[in-house]
């Protein structure tokens, strides 16, 4: 369950880090679409191992 919920969140963060840097360049696109990836990976890992803990 957390690699899969570390991958939801990745994909959403990767989609939201292109969106708002594709407003400015497309090689920002790509620099905060990684960025995006790496929060989104963190964060849906983490709240998978909070919810499961409870």
């Amino acid at each position: 369950m957390e690699k899969l919920m570390g991958f939801v969140g990745a994909t959403v963060g990767s989609l939201v880090g292109w969106y708002l840097g594709a407003l400015v360049g497309f090689m920002t696109g790509v620099i905060l679409s990684m960025v995006g990836t790496g929060v989104g990976l963190w964060a849906g890992r983490r709240v998978t191992q909070r919810w499961l803990e409870s």
